[in-house]
């Protein structure tokens, strides 16, 4: 692997790690697509660095745990919103 991308691999896996941050939050924190970021921090990390992909992956997850709850919270302002205009 190219030593700018093992580079932006690390990166971003710090990054979501000490934030505890989602994949989409990440992928604009570094300017870069969703996709990128979900195939950085889910393969190349693997060859990159083991103990920091087992990191990555317990944040990772903990967010799909909670994702569903993250989705209600949004659709319940969306409506108080809406309902305030």
């Amino acid at each position: 692997m190219w030593d700018y991308i093992a580079d932006r691999v690390t990166r971003e896996a710090n990054y979501i790690i000490e934030t505890r941050s989602t994949v989409r939050a990440a992928a604009v924190h570094f300017s870069i697509s969703k996709s990128t970021v979900h195939k950085d921090v889910t393969e190349r990390l693997k060859t990159v660095d083991k103990q920091l992909y087992k990191e990555v992956r317990e944040v990772l997850d903990k967010n799909l745990s909670e994702r569903h709850i993250r989705g209600g919270i949004a659709t319940k302002y969306k409506y108080l919103h809406k309902c305030e205009i």
